[in-house]
């Protein structure tokens, strides 16, 4: 991703690009939905942490989620994004209607995260109608039943196969390749073994030329590999953004900033030599 919005980003280093969930039901516990005090306040915590960017999602896309209505996700939105708009890092918003993508980068959005790869009608043009970078991220139904019973022949070749059709779509409707970023999405209509052969395979997604996000904080495939439950995932999920970074991935989308740091700081350093 050369361009998002007025923003330069380094591209010497993988990118942090921390969470901020304005929702009730975060899979992670995280959630401060209708508290703007403290999602902005852990906003900047994250900032303050080294995050390079910031993801704000105001409906939720765990498994099993049931949809937020669009008057309910610009309600929880966009008070904080007004206080967050000069934070002076890009701030991505995790959505999939084109309504409120259109609110958010008229409000000083930079990035869209969109878990339906613009796949809703009204999206692509609300992307190209602007200069923002946007994510397109697989996955294989939807949030309500994505996790029941996911199936692939080869889920590698397929994911692939789906992100160069949204790409294709994507600059068709006149977003700059420049601006495009993949997401095969951990976790979203994958089982365990699709998501391990995923990370295996990341640097396939690399080597598209376009930068990979990788996001696999606290989800439970890091559950189902340690036993541990959610709130105890933070060394496993250290060690997923790191393996992700190794094979390519360019942003880690993770809940614990300064830990991610630490730990690429370490990798880096080591490489370096």
């Amino acid at each position: 991703m050369r361009h998002c919005a007025a923003f330069a980003l380094p591209e010497d280093r993988p990118l942090v690009m921390g969470i901020v969930n304005l929702t009730p039901d975060s899979f992670s516990g995280d959630g401060l939905v209708q508290d703007v005090d403290r999602a902005v306040a852990h906003a900047w915590h994250q900032i303050e942490a080294g995050a390079d960017l910031l993801d704000i999602g105001a409906e939720s896309s765990r498994p099993g989620a049931q949809p937020t209505s669009l008057a309910e996700e610009l309600d929880r939105l966009l008070p904080v994004l007004d206080r967050l708009a000069a934070c002076g890092v890009p701030i991505s918003i995790d959505t999939y209607k084109p309504e409120v993508m259109r609110a958010a980068l008229a409000a000083g959005a930079a990035m869209i995260n969109d878990i339906y790869a613009l796949r809703m009608p009204g999206a692509l043009e609300a992307v190209a109608a602007s200069d923002c970078a946007v994510c397109l991220m697989h996955m294989q139904g939807e949030p309500l039943t994505m996790q029941q019973t996911p199936d692939y022949a080869d889920v590698v070749a397929e994911v692939l196969s789906f992100l160069d059709e949204r790409v294709a779509a994507a600059q068709a409707a006149g977003i700059a390749r420049e601006r495009i970023v993949l997401d095969p999405g951990f976790g979203f209509g994958k089982s365990l073994t699709h998501n391990l052969d995923l990370l295996r395979a990341l640097e396939r997604f690399s080597a598209t030329g376009l930068p990979v996000l990788a996001g696999m904080s606290r989800k439970s495939m890091l559950g189902a590999i340690t036993g541990r439950a959610v709130g105890d995932r933070l060394g496993a999920s250290v060690a997923a953004a790191l393996l992700a970074a190794e094979r390519g991935a360019r942003i880690l989308r993770v809940h614990d900033v300064a830990e991610t740091r630490d730990a690429l700081a370490v990798w880096q350093a080591l490489t370096a030599g």
